[in-house]
C-alpha cells in the first residue's frame, strides 16, 4: 500500500502508515523504504506499481506540493488502468478538493482519541476487503458519509457488475430503514446493493451508476430528506433512462414527484415488506438470473387511480435549478426527465404521467420560457423550445401532426420507422453531438409499460407544442 503526502504532513502519516501496519498491512513510506543512494523518483514509480492500494494525504500543504500532486496523479492513473483502491484522505483545515470528489473518500479533519483509532480500522478493514466480497448492511454513519459528496460520475465507460442486484436507494436520514430492508432482502436470498455497500476508494459515482444500469430493480425509500436530495434524484433519473424497474416504498411525508405516475408500498407505519411484496421483487430477480427478465407491468401493479398519499410539490426554482445542473454537466437525458416533471407538476398531472390540451393550457408563458433559457444557455441555441420551433411548428392537435413533428425533430428517421420502445434506446437516437432540436422530448419513461404509452406521449407532445406556439406567438 502506497501513501503520499506532503512534507509538512510526515508526523501525522507516519503514525497512520505504523497503525495500519498493527492492522496486518505492508504501506510503503518513503521514510522507511528508501535507501541512501536510491533514485527516488524511480523507486516511487516503482512502489506505486507495485501497490494494490493508495491512500493520499489530501491537506492544504498536499494541495501545494509538487511531489503530492505527482503522486496523486500517478494513483489516479494506475485505479483506473489496473482498478488498485486510491483512498484520498482528508487532513486538517481543509475542503474537498475537486480532483478527490469522484472518490469515496474519508474524513480525518476533526477526529481523535478513540475516534482516530476507530478510522484508522475502518480504513484497514476496507482495504483488506476484496472487491468481489458480499455486502455489508450499511449503518447511517458510514450512508452518511457515502453520501456527502454531490459532483457528476467521470466520463468512464459502464461495464456489467457481477451480479444484477437490487438497488435500495435511500437518503442518510433513513439509513437505519434501508439497513434493515436489505438485510431482509437479503435473508430472502435476495442479492442487494446500496450506497452503504461503498467502499473507500471506490470510484462512488461510477459504481452507483453501473449498479442502476443493470438493476433487476431500483427500490427508492421516499421522504423529505429524499426528495431533498439530489443525489436521490440522479439515482432516479439514471434508473429511469436505464429503463429498470422501480419499486417505491414510502416512509414519510408525500411521493417522490419523480415516481408519482408509479405503484408504491406505503410503510409510513415502519413496517417492512409483506411476503407478497418480496415475492414481487423475487419475479424479477428469478427471470433476471435466468436470462428472461420480465416486463416490469408482468409483476408490479398499476398506479392506483387515486392515490391516498398526493406527490410532493417541488418549486419551480428549485427544478429549475437541477435543470440547470444537469445541462451544466452536459446530462442530456436526466435534463430531458427533469423537463417532463417539471411540465407535468405545473399541469397538475404528475400522478397520471401525461396530459393533454386543457392540463398544457395551465402552463405559465413564463415557465415555458424559463426551461427553454435553461436549455438555450446550454446548448448555443441548438436545444429547447425555441430551437424545436425554429424546425416545426403545431398549430392544431391532431394525430397526424406528430409524424411530420417527430421527423423534423430527429426522433424518427422515416415516416416508416418504429418509434424505440424504451427511453434510453430512444435517446440515443441523438447520437454523441445532440442532434439539434432532438431535446426536450416529453417522454415518460414510468409510461412505457403501459400499452398505450405511445399514445399517451403523442397527447403530451401535441399538447405542449399547441401550448408553445400560443406563447411563442405572444413574444
Amino acid at each position: 500500500m502506497f501513501i503520499s503526502y506532503a512534507r509538512e504532513d510526515a508526523d501525522w502519516a507516519r503514525t497512520l502508515a505504523d497503525r495500519l501496519c498493527d492492522h496486518g498491512l505492508k504501506p510503503f513510506f518513503d521514510e522507511w523504504s528508501l535507501l541512501p543512494g536510491d533514485v527516488v523518483v524511480h523507486q516511487l514509480d516503482q512502489a506505486i506499481r507495485r501497490s494494490t492500494s493508495g491512500i493520499a494525504v489530501v491537506s492544504r500543504a498536499s494541495a501545494r506540493s509538487p511531489r503530492a500532486l505527482d503522486e496523486y496523479a500517478a494513483l489516479v492513473e494506475a485505479s483506473a488502468e489496473r482498478e488498485l483502491r486510491f483512498i484520498p484522505v482528508l487532513l486538517g483545515d481543509v475542503d474537498l478538493p475537486p480532483f478527490a470528489a469522484n472518490r469515496v473518500w474519508r474524513d480525518f479533519r476533526s477526529v481523535g482519541g478513540r475516534d482516530w483509532e476507530d478510522k484508522v480500522g475502518e480504513l484497514a478493514a476496507a482495504i483488506l476487503t476484496p472487491v468481489s466480497a458480499p455486502p455489508r448492511a450499511p449503518g447511517k454513519a458510514v450512508a452518511e458519509e457515502n453520501l456527502k459528496a454531490a459532483l457528476p460520475s467521470p466520463a468512464r465507460p459502464v461495464t456489467e457488475p457481477d451480479q444484477h442486484t437490487i438497488v435500495v436507494c435511500y437518503a442518510a436520514a433513513d439509513a437505519e430503514y434501508g439497513g434493515q430492508l436489505a438485510d431482509q432482502l437479503r435473508r430472502a436470498g435476495l442479492p442487494v446493493w446500496s450506497v452503504g455497500d461503498l467502499l473507500p476508494g471506490d470510484a462512488q459515482f461510477w459504481k452507483i451508476r453501473q449498479q442502476l444500469t443493470y438493476a433487476v430493480a431500483v427500490v427508492v425509500l421516499m421522504s423529505p430528506q429524499s426528495q431533498d436530495s439530489d443525489d436521490i434524484t440522479r439515482m432516479i433519473l439514471e434508473g429511469m433512462l436505464r429503463g429498470r424497474p422501480f419499486f417505491p416504498i414510502l416512509l414519510h411525508g408525500d411521493r417522490n414527484y419523480h415516481l408519482a405516475n408509479t405503484w408504491y408500498v406505503d410503510a409510513r407505519d415502519g413496517r417492512l415488506l409483506g411476503d407478497g411484496e418480496v415475492g414481487m421483487l423475487r419475479r424479477l430477480h428469478e427471470a433476471e438470473a435466468d436470462g428472461r427478465p420480465l416486463e416490469a407491468a408482468a409483476v408490479l401493479p398499476a398506479p392506483l387511480e387515486r392515490p391516498p398519499v398526493p406527490a410532493v410539490r417541488v418549486p419551480v426554482a428549485t427544478s429549475l435549478d437541477r435543470l440547470d445542473g444537469y445541462l451544466g454537466e452536459g446530462r442530456y437525458e436526466h435534463a430531458d426527465l427533469q423537463t417532463t416533471a417539471i411540465l407535468l407538476e405545473a399541469s397538475d398531472r404528475l400522478d397520471e404521467g401525461w396530459m393533454r390540451a386543457p392540463h398544457a393550457a395551465r402552463l405559465p408563458g413564463r415557465l415555458l420560457a424559463g426551461i427553454d433559457a435553461v436549455w438555450s444557455r446550454h446548448t448555443h441555441q441548438r436545444q429547447g423550445f425555441l430551437a424545436q420551433r425554429s424546425l416545426a411548428q403545431v398549430h392544431d392537435r391532431r394525430h397526424s401532426r406528430f409524424l411530420p413533428l417527430s421527423m423534423a425533430l430527429g426522433w424518427r428517421n422515416s415516416a416508416e420507422d418504429l418509434m424505440p420502445r424504451l427511453y434510453h434506446d430512444f435517446a440515443d437516437r441523438a447520437g454523441p453531438g445532440k442532434r439539434a432540436g432532438f431535446f426536450p422530448t416529453l417522454r415518460n419513461p414510468q409510461n412505457e409499460r403501459f400499452l398505450d404509452w405511445y399514445d399517451q406521449w403523442t397527447a403530451t407532445v401535441l399538447a405542449v407544442h399547441v401550448r408553445l406556439g400560443e406563447w411563442g406567438d405572444s413574444q
